[in-house]
């Protein structure tokens, strides 16, 4: 199986299965002299492991990263370096339960790409979905880390969050936006008066052994001008592939996206004004900070819609692997709503495409 890497300068290969023993991934491109410990990453890691709410699902892993190389520790240096050589990352795999996919084996989940991954590969891993899993984001978001800190090596404090916009029907009040709600709740949702409703919307969904979608916002502050490049590296166009390619996203948006189809032409103009400190100064944010498929300096917004979890309780039509018209219901530990952890993982993605981006600008005009 092909396509495992990400990026240019800054790659990521992942690497492993929801069942397998472990997962991980190698980042290669990253610049010498960062400092770099698994305390650096952890963090993030803890913002999307399963477990930790009734609300996500319940298997129980712990997500400890382990680094096997791309670092150093000299002794006459106050703390551990990047390298400039491939940083590989290990995250072991403690909780699985493979016989909660035994009456599966043949059956083909709808909405699932169990029919596809056996269409190409001729085989396929039925335990969790094997490398077409989830499982496989948390190496996303360990790599997500590292290119956070090269961001912040290059241009000071850049800041990439995340948010849950919508959940199935329920959404927020934007005029109710407070990114300090975000971490205060179990959904990530801004909106803290939302909050409650939602709970409540989601577990009626859980306890019918359902699931819904979601739409997730990321945003990235302290990018300057000028990332990205015509006609083929265009950040919005790399931001959108980084994003579609999370497992179960359908839709990828740039700023107001869609809706612009909408606007006339005065209402979608990002107007212009000289700023007090001399620089251009952007009167609305319509473009999301991407023109051209050039950054802009403003803030980088994207937003993706997340299917709802496939695995579920509710019996639905299918076929087995010989053909045969059946019926399959799928037990064991899913997210009612999948998108609820995909939050983290479209920051890494954004950080890993940034980074990226700005590692090829600096290449290319220094």
């Amino acid at each position: 199986m092909s396509y495992n890497t990400f990026g240019h300068l800054f790659r990521v290969t992942s690497f492993g299965e929801s069942h397998g023993p472990a997962i991980g991934c190698v980042v290669d491109g990253c610049p010498p002299g960062i400092e770099l410990t698994e305390a650096d990453i952890q963090p993030w890691m803890e913002k999307r492991r399963p477990g930790q709410s009734k609300f996500v699902t319940q298997r129980q892993e712990p997500d400890t990263v382990k680094i096997l190389s791309g670092v150093f520790q000299d002794e006459r240096l106050p703390a551990q370096v990047t390298t400039g050589t491939p940083i590989g990352l290990l995250i072991e795999n403690v909780d699985q339960r493979s016989k909660d996919y035994a009456d599966i084996r043949d059956k083909y989940r709808p909405g699932h790409a169990d029919y596809t991954y056996e269409a190409k590969y001729g085989v396929r891993d039925y335990r969790g979905g094997g490398r077409q899993s989830a499982r496989e984001t948390a190496t996303r978001v360990a790599a997500g880390a590292i290119a956070r800190k090269v961001l912040d090596k290059l241009y000071g404090t850049v800041t990439i969050r995340g948010a849950l916009v919508q959940m199935g029907t329920q959404k927020i009040d934007r005029a109710n936006w407070s990114w300090d709600a975000v971490n205060n709740n179990p959904f990530f949702c801004p909106d803290a008066k939302a909050a409650p409703a939602w709970e409540e919307y989601l577990e009626a969904i859980r306890k019918n052994g359902s699931s819904v979608g979601a739409i997730i916002e990321v945003v990235a502050e302290g990018i300057p001008a000028g990332l990205g490049a015509p006609v083929y590296a265009k950040l919005d166009n790399e931001l959108a592939s980084a994003l579609m390619s999370i497992n179960a996203v359908k839709g990828v948006e740039i700023g107001d996206g869609f809706a612009t189809a909408a606007l006339t032409g005065e209402e979608n103009a990002d107007e212009m004004r000289m700023g007090n400190d001399g620089k251009p100064m952007f009167l609305a944010n319509h473009a999301g900070g991407i023109l051209g498929g050039i950054s802009t300096g403003q803030p980088i917004v994207a937003r993706f819609a997340v299917k709802p979890t496939s695995s579920i309780l509710s019996p639905r039509k299918t076929i087995e692997k010989s053909g045969a018209e059946t019926e399959i219901l799928t037990r064991g530990r899913h997210d009612p709503c999948v998108g609820i952890r995909a939050v983290p993982v479209g920051e890494a993605m954004m950080a890993i495409v940034l980074a990226d981006q700005a590692l090829r600008h600096r290449g290319q005009v220094g």
